[in-house]
């Protein structure tokens, strides 16, 4: 994979492209053999991480074979064995093929702290204290000079929600990019389609239960989020099957707005849980 951020190294250029290089940066040193199958798996998970950090490290590949003073020099063993350096010392080390998520965190490890991915977990604290317009506005400034960057306009997109604009919100869940936050932000889409329909009065209006349904949407889009859920359990009491699972749906939505480390959450995903099975 051609990447300005992996490089291939021999014992010639080692101490420029690894050592000296390492002293602003950190240098992943991927030692690793033709001959290796392991290698070959895990070669394009490290090419793809290297291109995923944006120059947060240089991916540095030795082929063992045509380099054996640095098999001798670092204490090379097994392949692949991969050394992270940072100011020309090795810092931490792994040998033989790991789970991709393992990697992840070896990376992680060695990183100085991101500004950006500070910005997003201080923003992120926000939405947590329901903060949402404080929240919106630090993940718009984020998003000004990281427009593509999927768990700011996720989390943007959350706070949209909690301030009920939902047709803020939906401009980004209609187009959100491919990612690990992808179908997180599709579960917001019911309560983000649903708040629009109120408005627009368009939301079923045949029956009490559609008026109930209604009345939730309007809480909801109001930031009273636990009233909202309230309703909507008593709505599936009556019908577990509600407008095609529009109710259920609509819940679901409301539980990624609260966020998995909300207390409530677990709470209500109990009676959920009760109330369909």
């Amino acid at each position: 994979m051609a990447s300005n951020y992996i490089i291939y190294v021999t014992e010639t250029d080692f101490e420029y492209e690894v050592l000296n290089y390492s002293q602003n940066t950190p240098v992943l040193v991927d030692f690793w053999a033709t001959w290796c199958k392991p290698c070959k798996t895990l070669d394009p998970i490290l090419e793809r991480l290297a291109v995923e950090a944006s120059g947060g490290f240089r991916l540095a590949k030795v082929d063992v074979d045509a380099s054996p003073n640095l098999v001798l020099r670092y204490g090379i063993r097994t392949v692949p064995t991969v050394k992270a350096i940072t100011q020309g010392e090795v810092v931490a080390e792994f040998v033989d093929l790991q789970p991709e998520n393992r990697i992840r965190d070896f990376i992680g490890s060695i990183l100085p702290p991101n500004p950006i991915n500070l910005a997003v977990e201080k923003a992120n604290s926000l939405l947590d204290l329901f903060s949402w317009q404080e929240a919106a506005q630090l993940y718009q400034e984020i998003l000004e000079t990281n427009p593509d960057l999927p768990a700011a306009l996720f989390g943007l997109a959350k706070a949209f929600l909690g301030q009920g604009k939902a047709r803020d919100a939906l401009v980004i869940l209609n187009d959100f990019p491919a990612s690990k936050f992808y179908s997180r932000a599709k579960l917001l889409m019911p309560l983000a389609l649903s708040i629009v329909a109120m408005r627009t009065s368009t939301l079923p209006d045949e029956n009490d239960l559609d008026a109930f349904f209604e009345n939730s949407i309007r809480l909801a889009a109001r930031g009273n989020l636990f009233a909202a859920i309230d309703g909507l359990l008593d709505i599936l009491r009556e019908d577990k099957n509600y407008r095609d699972d529009l109710a259920r749906e609509v819940i679901l939505s409301l539980f990624e707005l609260l966020g998995e480390s909300n207390p409530s959450t677990r709470k209500y995903r109990g009676e959920l849980s009760t109330i369909l099975y």
